[in-house]
């Protein structure tokens, strides 16, 4: 009954925070880390990463992207394919070359440097999108273009990070030779493309005919744990079969009916979970001892993509305001990047002493990124 009270504990601490966050205008997963950060280790010491924590955080990392498949507009993509795919690769490779430069500077493996840029090329434009309502731009051209770029980002992301842990060596457990490993991947992604088109849509018009209390939130799950399950199998990382099934059943009718049912169950009792664990693994004193990595990467991870984002929007014919616009709606990192971070840890891909540098590279640059929109952002809406 002990992980029952640490539960309690977690989701009314979790609770309070993100809510305080929220008032003050920062992002709840913010709060949400903060938390994880004092009851642990390096805090009150109230409580210790376990088992079954480990558990629900896997869970809750698999729910999370699965909503962010969900989430992802494939028919928004279509409209601003163009520039959206020229400010999410320029927004990918600047992070990925500057990220493993800055990797080498502080001594570490090849393997670790590119690996710190995979972690900065993830984009999380949640909090953007929160800026751009208050500013009255979601539907502009500027704010098209940074969902339409943020759909293509995370499918880059999730490609860049099945090619990483296959040829890295991240340690999935999954054996077998370099070549039978991608055969087996092949094959998955292959299975993706069916799912995509048939597969999925079939069992979602099955499950409505299912006589079973929520069916349709059940099949949902099934598709998102059992491609999770598979991905897991072949060598890849659950979450890249969670976040292609959430883009699967993202296709169907239901797919608002889903996402508020998981969002609810997700954020609910697993993925503050999943950010606690963060917060419990940093160790306060690593971070006093790697104040200049922070402060590198915190600059790489704001710069790589302000100017990979301008990049992308000038070849696609923006004006330089909006081009920046485009650019600093682009910064933040928030869940996505803390999610490729512990799968690199995991992977045995992150030095251990840069793991909780990372994390306060990503929250700092999560945190900085509404204030340089907003600054763009009215310049653009100025002269509009």
């Amino acid at each position: 009954m002990e992980f029952i009270g640490i539960l309690c504990l977690i989701l009314v601490t979790t609770s309070l925070a993100a809510h305080i966050c929220r008032r003050i205008g920062v992002p709840g997963v913010v709060g949400q880390l903060l938390v994880g950060l004092i009851v642990g280790a390096g805090g009150l010491n109230l409580i210790h990463s376990s088992e079954l924590i480990h558990i629900f955080s896997e869970i809750g990392v698999i729910l999370l992207m699965f909503l962010a498949g969900l989430e992802s507009d494939i028919e928004l993509l279509k409209k601003y394919f163009k520039p959206g795919m020229l400010v999410a690769v320029f927004g990918v490779i600047f992070p990925l070359l500057l990220g493993a430069g800055g990797g080498f500077i502080f001594k570490s493996t090849a393997t670790e440097a590119f690996f710190f840029g995979v972690v900065l090329a993830a984009t999380s434009v949640s909090i953007s999108v929160e800026v751009l309502k208050e500013l009255h731009a979601v539907n502009t051209k500027e704010g098209s273009t940074i969902l339409g770029a943020s759909v293509v980002d995370d499918i880059l992301i999730v490609l860049v990070l099945s090619i990483s842990l296959t040829f890295l060596g991240a340690n999935q457990g999954n054996g077998g030779s370099l070549g039978l490993t991608l055969l087996k991947e092949l094959i998955y992604f292959g299975l993706i493309f069916l799912l995509v088109r048939w597969i999925a849509p079939y069992l979602m018009k099955l499950s409505e005919r299912i006589y079973t209390t929520a069916s349709v939130i059940i099949m949902s799950l099934i598709i998102c744990l059992g491609m999770s399950y598979v991905a897991d199998l072949v060598g890849l990382s659950s979450v890249i079969g969670a976040f292609f099934a959430g883009i699967a059943v993202g296709q169907t009718k239901v797919k608002e009916k889903v996402f508020l049912n998981v969002e609810a169950i997700g954020y609910a009792i697993f993925i503050p979970v999943f950010f606690v664990n963060i917060g419990l693994e940093v160790e306060l004193a690593s971070i006093i001892k790697q104040f200049p990595f922070i402060t590198l990467f915190v600059l790489i991870a704001v710069i790589s993509k302000l100017f990979g984002g301008y990049l992308g929007s000038k070849m696609a014919g923006f004006s330089n305001n909006s081009a920046w616009m485009v650019g600093a709606g682009m910064i933040s990192r928030g869940e996505i990047a803390l999610i490729v971070l512990q799968i690199g840890q995991t992977g045995g891909l992150i030095p251990e002493k840069y793991f909780a540098p990372m994390v306060i590279t990503i929250l700092i640059s999560t945190l900085v990124s509404p204030l340089i929109l907003k600054f763009f952002a009215k310049k653009v809406l100025k002269h509009a």
